[in-house]
């Protein structure tokens, strides 16, 4: 992709931001807690749940749980 063009690019799986973070913490193994706080929405100003690729977006068929496991 060293092509000069800016590519958005994202995967078939839509997870809220704690979610991800659950997934992400729990394939390293890692013990800490992702707490969530429901009055703070996304980022604290993006509205909505969860944040999805825009319809210009190529959209890789891998999921992000099958990349963690085989980047570790």
């Amino acid at each position: 992709m060293g092509d000069g063009i800016d590519w958005n690019v994202a995967g078939p799986d839509v997870f809220r931001l704690d979610e991800l973070g659950r997934v992400t913490l729990a394939a390293q193994h890692d013990s800490r807690t992702v707490v969530t706080d429901d009055t703070a929405g996304m980022f604290a100003a993006v509205p909505g749940d969860v944040l999805i690729a825009g319809p210009d977006a190529h959209l890789a068929p891998t999921h992000y749980r099958d990349w963690l496991q085989k980047a570790h």
